[in-house]
C-alpha cells in the first residue's frame, strides 16, 4: 500500500468559516487549518487601491478517498452564488512529516492532518 494522500486547499468568504468549519467536523475531518489571506481573482474590489478582498483560506490533508466528499462539502457549505464565493483544489501529496517525532507519516495513518490547530 503506498503513500495515497491529498491536499485539499479551499478559498473561501470570511463570512462562510464558521459554517464550513462546522460541515468538516460534522464529516468527521480530524484536523484542518484556517487562515487570513487576501487577494483577487473572479471577483475585486475596485474601490480599493489595490482591488484586495479579504478571504479565509482551509487546508486539509486527507486519504485520497476522502477529498472529494471533502471538497464537495466545502463547496455546499460555502456556497453563496455570487462572484467571491471563493475555489476549492486537491492536490497530490508526495510526503508528509510529522516534526514532532521527526519521522514520515505512514499511509496506514488515515486521519486527516492540518498544518496548525483548527
Amino acid at each position: 500500500m503506498g503513500f495515497n494522500f491529498r491536499k485539499v486547499t479551499a478559498i473561501i468568504r470570511c463570512e462562510s468559516c464558521e459554517k464550513v468549519a462546522q460541515t468538516l467536523q460534522t464529516l468527521g475531518v480530524h484536523g484542518f487549518s484556517i487562515s487570513k489571506v487576501k487577494g483577487y481573482g473572479e471577483y475585486a474590489d475596485l474601490y480599493s487601491n489595490d482591488w484586495m478582498v479579504n478571504h479565509a483560506r482551509i487546508e486539509i490533508f486527507t486519504e485520497a478517498s476522502k477529498a472529494e466528499e471533502i471538497a464537495d462539502a466545502i463547496m455546499k457549505a460555502a456556497h453563496v452564488g455570487l462572484e467571491g464565493d471563493g475555489i476549492v483544489a486537491v492536490l497530490p501529496v508526495e510526503q508528509l512529516y510529522r516534526i514532532r517525532t521527526q519521522s514520515k507519516f505512514k499511509p496506514h495513518e488515515t486521519k486527516e492532518v492540518s498544518s496548525g490547530k483548527n
